[in-house]
């Protein structure tokens, strides 16, 4: 084993294994190190994939549970939590060996242990890293660059301790071992509505409290109060403008103290869980970054510039530890530009072209600018929107809740922004990604032959909608 490498990596999630297989790729020895004990972060662990693990598992039990008669379809359908999250950390446990196949392909060395910068590269100096293994026994390792791929950690709501049984973070909503009868949510954004949907679908009571007048805080306005629609429709209870003050354990459970967000009387929600799921703040903390001089803005995040370098030579930062949304695509983007820079290459990312995704059912996505962010902004802009329910596809599915929204600048036509609420959103939105990526008009989108019938023809007809020639009904 080696202990000098071109590129030392700290942080094995989607930003750190990327840019350390790019690294490789390039010609370019690299190591990637996280103390987990499993490559892929918390995407992989303990985020994105086990949470749609289990949010397609959910939607299959409530569609054969619900839905199937309406189709003809008689079965009687029966909950296996244990073989529900099995399947879960199956998948899971499948893709951490493929991220350490990817490592071996490209002659990364994967290494557990926790990471500490101890010297930043400087005047050919090569940059120092102390491991800390998990036998206790410590490794130096030395790099011409170093990348910060740490990612983030749950943000803590103050004064309520998580115990990942009875007050759970995203960690603990994942491995319930049953499933609650009244599930509090605090926080309604994408993680607690995506997990409040798959207890939701397996039988829990689920209340929402959030502290702005909106779900989905971010996303276009109109997408965002249409979405509310639909979730309460779903039997979703939503307490916004609400902040939660107090947490009583009681023998049967949770007394919830909370009060309007402006201050006024409280009131008390009972429940059996209640999920902390109020945000995602950035993991620096004991990477040796104060005493190597990497500074971090007031949010705790590395500060960078647009190659991702941080203010110390040799040093790099990506992902959520940085500023920009906290998902797992962004950080890829972010990992191949960063190896390719450091490769003298020209990576860059378009952060235009960076879509959002609630997988949640319907699903919500989004890329490229809203219209609060169009209006601040002073640019002039046009509107295409189409309902589901006048797509053929749609309708024989029963999938018609939502609709697609376009925004293209007035004089160019140049697509600006898309929003989605509606089936296969998150699959729907690529074709507007890749739009903007080129600097497409909503013309070129509208020209664009769409096979029929499917939901992709929703996208078109709202491009259609743009200069007003939609055709379907």
């Amino acid at each position: 084993m080696a202990d000098s490498f071109d590129a030392i990596v700290i942080g094995g999630g989607p930003g750190g294994y990327n840019v350390a297989i790019r690294l490789g790729q390039l010609g370019l020895t690299a190591a990637c190190i996280d103390k987990r004990g499993a490559f892929g972060g918390t995407c992989l662990n303990i985020g994105c994939i086990p949470s749609k693990a289990l949010l397609h598992a959910s939607e299959r039990f409530h569609e054969a549970e619900t839905d199937f008669a309406k189709l003809g379809i008689k079965a009687k359908v029966e909950l296996d939590l244990p073989a529900m999250m099995a399947q879960k950390t199956k998948v899971v446990g499948e893709l951490t060996k493929g991220v350490e196949f990817l490592f071996k392909k490209n002659k990364v060395e994967g290494i557990i242990g926790e990471a500490k910068i101890t010297a930043a590269p400087s005047n050919g100096n090569l940059g120092k890293i102390e491991v800390k293994l998990p036998d206790g026994k410590t490794r130096s390792l030395t790099a011409k660059n170093i990348i910060i791929a740490t990612g983030s950690d749950v943000a803590p709501l103050p004064g309520v301790t998580v115990d990942e049984k009875q007050i759970v973070s995203s960690t603990g909503a994942l491995t319930l071992g049953a499933v609650p009868k009244k599930l509090l949510v605090v926080g309604a954004g994408v993680i607690g509505l995506e997990l409040g949907s798959v207890w939701k679908r397996l039988g829990a009571e689920v209340t929402v409290v959030e502290f702005l007048d909106r779900v989905t805080p971010g996303i276009d306005l109109e997408v965002s109060k249409a979405f509310q629609r639909i979730l309460t429709k779903q039997g979703f209870t939503f307490q916004l403008s609400t902040k939660v003050t107090g947490v009583e354990k009681t023998k049967t459970g949770l007394k919830v103290t909370v009060e309007p967000a402006a201050g006024g009387d409280k009131s008390v929600i009972e429940c059996d869980v209640m999920l902390v799921a109020i945000g995602r703040i950035p993991y620096t903390a004991n990477l040796g970054l104060a005493e190597v001089g990497v500074a971090l803005d007031k949010r705790g995040r590395v500060i960078t510039d647009t190659h991702f370098r941080t203010n110390v030579a040799g040093i790099y930062a990506i992902g959520d530890c940085r500023e920009g949304p906290m998902l797992a695509h962004k950080a890829e983007e972010e990992a191949v530009a960063c190896a390719e820079n450091i490769a003298g290459k020209a990576g860059h990312v378009n952060y235009d072209a960076i879509p959002s995704v609630v997988y949640t059912f319907p699903e919500v996505a989004t890329v490229g600018k809203n219209e609060e962010d169009l209006k601040a902004a002073g640019v002039k802009y046009k509107i295409g929107k189409f309902p589901f329910t006048a797509n053929a596809r749609a309708k024989t599915i029963a999938a018609t809740d939502g609709f697609v929204k376009i925004l293209a600048d007035a004089e160019t036509d140049k697509v600006l922004g898309c929003a989605i609420v509606g089936p296969e959103a998150g699959n729907l939105i690529a074709e507007v990604v890749l739009a903007i990526e080129f600097g497409a008009s909503s013309e070129d989108i509208a020209r664009t032959c769409h096979s029929h019938p499917t939901l992709t023809e929703a996208v078109r007809q709202a491009a259609m909608g743009v200069e007003g020639w939609t055709m379907q009904m």
